[in-house]
């Protein structure tokens, strides 16, 4: 009988050596970007730029779009990106007098699938003719979105509906319950 105990036995710990063994040689998922890090099934932080961080504790950094910078058209004071925002969302900045027409230009809210929350118009607060900086000012009311976040778009006022006359900023924003 005991014989038969230590050959179970030795059987057991084979066993258990040998899934060791595997288990330690088994070729791991390199993780090298943001992408590879979400396929892995990892989780995504909630930050701007988006980030995803493994087990181990790496964080991989979702690259953002290569979107020109037009901060030398218009500068948004309220909200910032990723801020959290509740309703009425009041929006301020400046942008130049060529960002307007007739001293407004529209303003959308969309969640994360592009449903339209809000739409409003901002306006000058000052003399828009001028190629300078003028402060503007628009308030949004919405109901609670079905998602977290969404983006905030102000829209150059283009009368003439020309596409290469089109211009905007799109601001990333959380939604508060």
């Amino acid at each position: 009988m005991q014989t038969k105990n230590i050959l179970v036995l030795i059987v057991v710990l084979a066993i258990t050596i040998t899934g060791w063994w595997v288990y330690k040689n088994e070729k791991t998922v390199l993780i090298t970007s943001f992408d590879e890090c979400v396929a892995a099934g990892n989780p995504i932080l909630e930050s701007y730029p988006e980030q995803c961080r493994t087990a181990d504790g790496q964080t991989f950094t979702r690259p953002v779009e290569d979107t020109p910078d037009i901060s030398n058209f218009i500068r948004v004071s309220n909200p910032q990106p990723m801020s959290a925002v509740k309703s009425p969302l009041k929006i301020t900045g400046e942008a130049r007098g060529t960002w307007f027409f007739e001293a407004s230009f529209p303003v959308v809210l969309q969640d994360d699938n592009g449903k339209i929350l809000a739409q409003g118009i901002a306006t000058a607060q000052t003399d828009w003719m001028t190629e300078n900086f003028v402060p503007f000012e628009a308030e949004l009311t919405f109901e609670q979105p079905e998602t977290g976040s969404g983006k905030l778009i102000l829209k150059k006022d283009n009368p003439s509906g020309l596409p290469e006359n089109d211009n905007e900023l799109a601001i990333p924003v959380q939604f508060t319950i």
